[in-house]
């Protein structure tokens, strides 16, 4: 997680720090599952919040909350967080896990079980709306004591503001599927046949739009400042690099995405699955039209964790990730060119679900570690 204090006159960072969570589950609830802890990714964000130096924390004026699209959580009514007027803190409530966009239960051939969506945007694993599909017809008991959902985003809007019913933005709406943006509805008819929970649903506002107000001081953050209605990622790393019209914006973080802004007015065409470019909304009624690729930072975390697992498997002792890496980079530094044709796409692709990771060309001089770790650059066709 990432706090970032923002002049508004300059738009100058003024001040920024990070932290790992260290929330992923190592024992989700079904195999091919993704998810992560709650508890921590709060943790982890209010330590952040903390240090926002104090000469600077009164002079915010507004919250924006962005984070990855797609994923789903739950909550209970008033039980969802706990305020503690010592700390100025939150911890979490009755919440379930974080479903993320990696997660992989819904597979094709349970992706075929369900209905298209009235939506430009095609249905795929790891969307809000299909993972909580999955859940009513494969753990209904995950659902249960539940009545609240949303992206982890825009649990946390709905924590600062003490919202009864959360919110969400047009763009994470988009991302969890099932939701037209031209209409700006839900596909509630196609999805109570399904056997969808409709309850769950949130109000959709704009991109930009005021949530709500802080309720109370959060941690040195003074309270009755505006909080924005959550925001995508992927969006919010295009907007500063997207200078003029006609600019290509390449993202690359735990997945990648390339990205260039359709012109005014342009609607997207009817979803087609087997597409790799898509169109998400943007700002001002605008859209994006996004290659996006499954594999990023992902795929070489996949590669260390393989290492730390061999090494496990041979009785030798672990390294730790950091150090892991560190030798990593510090051994691709000193190949040259390597002959591998190395395609990362270990998590398949959204338009080719079925896709899988693959290494060719091996022979007996092109083996070291610093030629597979520097070289591990999907082949895009």
């Amino acid at each position: 997680v990432k706090v970032s204090l923002v002049d508004m006159d300059s738009a100058a960072t003024v001040f920024s720090t990070s932290k790992e969570t260290g929330a992923t589950v190592t024992m989700p609830t079904d195999p091919r599952g993704d998810e992560q802890d709650v508890a921590k990714i709060l943790t982890s964000l209010q330590d952040c919040v903390e240090k926002i130096p104090e000469e600077l924390a009164p002079g915010v004026t507004r919250i924006g909350v962005a984070g990855q699209m797609h994923g789903v959580m739950l909550w209970k009514a008033k039980q969802g967080w706990h305020y503690n007027p010592a700390s100025h803190r939150f911890t979490t409530g009755k919440v379930s896990r974080l479903y993320t966009w990696q997660d992989g239960r819904c597979t094709p051939e349970f992706l075929r079980t369900i209905p298209k969506p009235a939506a430009h945007l095609p249905i795929a694993t790891g969307n809000g709306c299909a993972t909580l599909l999955w859940l009513a017809r494969h753990m209904p008991e995950a659902l249960e004591g539940f009545d609240r959902a949303g992206t982890i985003m825009d649990y946390v809007v709905a924590m600062l503001c003490g919202m009864e019913l959360p919110v969400m933005s047009v763009q994470n709406a988009a991302s969890w599927g099932y939701y037209d943006c031209g209409s700006r509805l839900w596909n509630r008819e196609i999805l109570e046949e399904a056997g969808f929970p409709c309850d769950l649903l949130p109000r959709v506002l704009d991109p930009g739009e005021v949530a709500g107000v802080l309720r109370t001081t959060w941690c040195l953050v003074p309270p009755r400042i505006d909080v924005g209605a959550a925001l995508g990622d992927m969006q919010c790393s295009v907007l500063p690099s997207l200078v003029q019209r006609g600019d290509a914006v390449l993202s690359i973080s735990t997945s990648a995405q390339l990205s260039f802004q359709m012109h005014p007015g342009f609607l997207p065409p009817p979803a087609d699955p087997s597409s790799p470019l898509q169109y998400y909304p943007y700002f001002q009624g605008a859209y994006l039209a996004v290659a996006a690729a499954l594999t990023g930072g992902n795929a070489l975390a996949c590669f260390v964790k393989m290492i730390q697992s061999w090494l496990q498997d041979l009785g030798i002792p672990s390294i730790k990730e950091d150090l892991l890496y560190e030798r990593l980079l510090a051994s691709a530094q000193t190949c040259g060119d390597s002959p591998l044709t190395i395609v990362p796409t270990i998590f398949g692709e959204r338009h080719v679900p079925a896709q899988r990771a693959s290494v060719s060309n091996i022979a007996i001089d092109n083996l070291s570690v610093g030629l597979e770790y520097c070289h591990r650059q999907p082949e895009r066709r």
